[in-house]
């Protein structure tokens, strides 16, 4: 949503006037789209424990990369290629084919040793298969939900069905944003399908940890900015006064409420947040300060690699601004999740052209600038896809039951993987790791116990993890 300043609204106006102005002026500027800690530094949440990362950038492949035609090296695959054999799966299940035979398909990229870990990956993604040594991938990832609306909105969420907050908006009520003039979570690019604003939504938390969506799904990230940040209209002082007479009447309504109203909370809090954020944001969303090397780095002003080359980019300097928690998506458009290949595989050679170089250049800045050791970079979809054949075709369906995500900096172990699927890729048979356990995880490297950090709404306490998950200790760094 747009950040609104009221170029219009009049300086002298009555207390109606005024309340009646603020719908269509600064006072209609969205809190759901100013989501954000606005405590200083010194009233932060403390962590529950010691942290081993301050943020975290979520590279979210919308749709589900296959794992067998990436990092998760299968050569059965290659062996038993053609072959007819029965995956009765969720999938299969779900359409009537238990006991139809499917024919296994081998991957079409080959792969090989890479670094000095020896990685087995194919030359899908050749850029990023140079940083395997920076690395910590977990195979035996399963999770709920075999289709891409659940799916999805469980990884964001932790829960299929309900409304619950965001993973972004988890981390914000529990840490705080680092920098008050900006907000503790944003999302670039988002989808308006498959979850939609759900995937950064605050639900029953406060309003405040709602994250910030930048542009939506479709548009070129060139195009994606938060609108309204400043007036040309007025001046400073003009714009202090109409902000001050506004924030004003908010506190006073807040005054007469009989309980603490934390909508209303927002709203205040959220004005002054777009306040301050007139002076910082467009700073940091400002590419055009960045060298011709690190613009290049990331593959800005190719074709191929432009749009998402920007989201990576803009999530470093968020990251390094002291945002918390920065989804950087990436998808064709609201009702069509990129890495969705049912009848096309070799379409993943497209996007993994689109964003192969912009994350190899996002690991590379992040480490060279000292950044990769205090960010949790997580990249992955929300399942992988199957190691057959759909409808004996070109494409492979949804696989929800065994795929591959990684993770770098951030506390966990570098050049090192946990977990396998078994020999065709299928289903995840060791290391077994849960959507649950990654989100306990991420948190406990944030310094956030899963099942402490809870909020009590409708008689209950809620959580991320619901009454499951566990933190995986196995990737955790000494």
């Amino acid at each position: 949503m747009a950040i609104h300043t009221a170029a219009t609204m009049p300086l002298s106006l009555s207390r109606r006037g005024a309340l009646a102005s603020a719908a269509c002026g600064f006072g209609s500027l969205a809190f759901s789209a100013l989501a954000g800690r606005t405590a200083s530094a010194n009233a932060l949440p403390l962590p529950h424990h010691l942290p081993r990362a301050k943020r975290v950038i979520f590279l979210f492949m919308a749709g589900g990369v296959s794992q067998v035609d990436s990092f998760d090296y299968k050569p059965l695959l290659e062996k038993r290629d053609g072959e007819p054999l029965d995956f009765a799966d969720a999938r299969t299940l779900a359409r009537g084919d238990k006991g139809k035979p499917a024919r296994v398909m081998k991957s079409l990229w080959p792969f090989r040793p890479r670094g000095e870990s020896g990685k087995q990956a194919s030359e899908l993604f050749p850029e990023m298969a140079g940083h395997v040594d920076d690395l910590c991938f977990l195979h035996g990832m399963h999770t709920e939900g075999v289709a891409h609306g659940p799916a999805t909105i469980f990884l964001h969420t932790g829960t299929t069905a309900q409304v619950r907050p965001s993973m972004g908006s988890w981390v914000s009520y529990g840490l705080g944003s680092e920098n008050e003039n900006l907000p503790g979570f944003v999302s670039l690019l988002p989808s308006s399908g498959n979850g939609g604003p759900r995937n950064y939504g605050s639900a029953f938390l406060p309003a405040v940890h709602q994250g910030t969506a930048i542009g939506r799904a479709g548009i070129p990230a060139a195009d994606a900015t938060i609108g309204f940040l400043s007036n040309p209209q007025r001046s400073l002082a003009e714009q202090r006064q109409q902000f001050e007479l506004l924030q004003q009447l908010n506190r006073q309504q807040a005054a007469t409420r009989a309980t603490p109203d934390s909508n209303l909370e927002a709203v205040i809090e959220s004005y002054e947040l777009a306040w301050r954020m007139q002076q910082v944001a467009p700073e940091v969303l400002d590419l055009s300060t960045e060298s011709p090397e690190t613009l290049a780095l990331y593959g800005i002003g190719e074709k191929a690699t432009d749009s998402y080359g920007r989201e990576c980019l803009m999530a470093r300097r968020l990251a390094e601004a002291g945002v918390r928690y920065i989804q950087v998506n990436y998808t064709d458009n609201s009702n069509n999740p990129a890495w969705d290949q049912h009848t096309n595989m070799p379409k993943h050679a497209e996007h993994a052209r689109a964003v192969d170089r912009p994350i190899a250049g996002l690991l590379t800045d992040l480490k060279r600038r000292g950044l990769l050791e205090d960010t949790l970079v997580w990249w992955g979809g929300e399942f992988g896809r199957n190691p057959y054949a759909q409808d004996n075709g070109t494409g492979r369906d949804h696989d929800p039951d065994g795929f591959t995500v990684w993770l770098a900096g951030g506390g966990v172990k570098a050049g090192f993987s946990h977990g396998a699927t078994d020999e065709f890729g299928h289903r995840a048979v060791e290391g077994r790791t849960h959507m649950h356990d990654l989100h306990a995880t991420v948190l406990h490297l944030l310094g956030l116990d899963h099942e402490r950090l809870t909020y009590r709404h409708a008689g209950r306490d809620f959580r991320l993890t619901d009454v499951a998950g566990r933190v995986i200790h196995e990737i955790l760094r000494g």
